[in-house]
């Protein structure tokens, strides 16, 4: 298929300018609708089965249950506080006194070994208060201070002397 288009140009002068399509084997046709409506058809079917993936998978998983279950809060005479032993894996043992070091800890530790040795004590579950001046045995978790050897967050405490 050729266009012939004719211009004048400014010498009165008929020039004729050919545009042909590019090369283009005998009875190939190129026809952009039906493209653009096959590329439309895979986008539909790509969408429809990602929305089907995801439907199965969530039926998948509605199956298993996960729970999380909340650690056991223990109170007696002598003892008191969480039984998670994962949290609460460090222990020390000494006489709790109240006060704590430059900001760190509501309370502190007395340890044997001297002053080095205090733990500075805050926590997220025993009142530390019901235990100043006894002898106590504590488990907790040790977090990061800035200007005390050691701190604790106190998560379970066992009374050993009054």
């Amino acid at each position: 298929m050729q266009k012939v288009h004719t211009t004048i140009d400014k010498e009165n002068e008929i020039q004729e300018e050919i545009v042909r399509p590019y090369d283009q084997k005998e009875g190939e046709t190129i026809n952009m609708k039906k493209w653009n409506n096959f590329m439309l058809i895979i986008y539909v079917v790509l969408i429809l089965m990602g929305i089907g993936t995801a439907y199965l998978l969530s039926k998948n998983m509605a199956g298993s249950k996960i729970t999380l279950t909340k650690p056991m809060v223990i109170k007696t005479s002598t003892v008191e506080g969480s039984t998670d032993t994962t949290t609460f894996k460090d222990s020390a043992e000494g006489v709790l006194e109240k006060g704590g070091s430059n900001g760190e800890g509501s309370h502190k530790l007395i340890r044997e070994g001297g002053p080095s040795q205090t733990a500075y004590l805050v926590s997220s579950v025993v009142d530390l208060d019901a235990y100043v001046g006894k002898k106590v045995r504590m488990w907790g978790q040790t977090m990061a201070a800035r200007s005390v050897s050691w701190l604790m967050d106190v998560g379970k405490i066992e009374l050993l002397s009054e």
